[in-house]
């Protein structure tokens, strides 16, 4: 089924662009380029074939190639492949949480700057928040 640009817009939206089977990056641009880096294709987490349905919570991004070897088997399986539990976090999601790795990152900088001294406490708190919002949180968190 091909679906509508705003429908695909809300699909990639579900997992931040991220293959929700292998985490891999995708091009939203490269939707349904067989081929290319990054290219993906609608992914139905129950498959058709087991009375999945076309309803958002059922669809996710995936690269062409995870969403084909897995035809007909769980999601569940497809990701254990890749030693991933669970689909990368969305767009709101992620958003919170590298908010919250900042918030995180920048008590410890603050905590370990008081411990090695005063004058640079509020540099390393700058420092933590700024790399606890960098980091994927996709990869700091086990799934």
């Amino acid at each position: 089924m091909r679906f509508n640009v705003k429908r695909q817009q809300q699909i990639f939206a579900r997992t931040s662009g991220y293959c929700h089977i292998c985490h891999a990056s995708l091009d939203f641009d490269k939707y349904g380029a067989v081929g290319k880096s990054g290219a993906w294709e609608v992914e139905h987490s129950t498959p058709q074939a087991k009375g999945g349905t076309h309803h958002l919570n059922n669809l996710y991004p995936a690269c062409i190639t995870c969403n084909r070897a897995k035809g007909d088997n769980s999601t569940r399986s497809a990701r254990a492949k890749y030693g991933k539990k669970r689909a990368p976090l969305s767009v709101r999601k992620r958003r919170h949480a590298k908010i919250v790795n900042g918030v995180k990152g920048s008590v410890l900088g603050a905590v370990v700057g008081i411990v090695v001294s005063v004058d640079v406490s509020g540099t390393l708190a700058i420092v933590g928040l700024l790399i606890g919002y960098v980091f994927n949180p996709d990869k700091l968190n086990k799934h």
